[in-house]
């Protein structure tokens, strides 16, 4: 079976995952709460800001194109709508892998719990976002068709 993927879309949700990140992040939002929890003041965030943001586009590049796999591979599966597919498809890789191994990370680091909540959220929020984009455009409709 050949996987099709749609690369304007997969660079769309990366591209999504850096507006969710803007968003949630941003000080009126969740940031001065994010930064007091994490540890971080204006000077150390500024400090490496660049190299995060870059390596993050890339892993949101890797993100968004194997969640763009998946969710062909569910489609295929489970034959509703393209759409539905990717959102549902979305919303369980994020509880079966994102949400389990955060959260293990963190109570073994021993995060606050608050801290550990944000970036549920924000995951949450991301994953179904790039499942939006990628279910919103389909890999050619005539490929979709059995």
């Amino acid at each position: 079976m050949e996987v099709h993927i749609n690369y304007w879309a997969v660079l769309l949700g990366a591209i999504s995952t850096m507006i969710v990140g803007l968003v949630w992040y941003a000080k009126p939002v969740f940031g001065r709460t994010w930064a007091k929890l994490a540890g971080l003041d204006d000077k150390k965030m500024q400090a490496g800001a660049t190299k995060a943001l870059a390596i993050t586009f890339v892993l949101s590049l890797v993100t968004s194109y194997v969640l763009a796999h998946v969710i062909f591979l569910a489609h295929t599966f489970f034959g509703n709508s393209f759409f539905m597919d990717a959102v549902t498809t979305s919303f369980w890789v994020w509880l079966g892998f994102v949400l389990t191994r955060l959260v293990t990370h963190n109570l073994f680091d021993q995060r606050p719990t608050k801290l550990t909540l944000l970036a549920v959220g924000n995951e949450f929020v991301t994953i179904m976002v790039i499942g939006i984009v990628l279910g919103l455009l389909p890999p050619s409709l005539a490929v979709l068709q059995p």
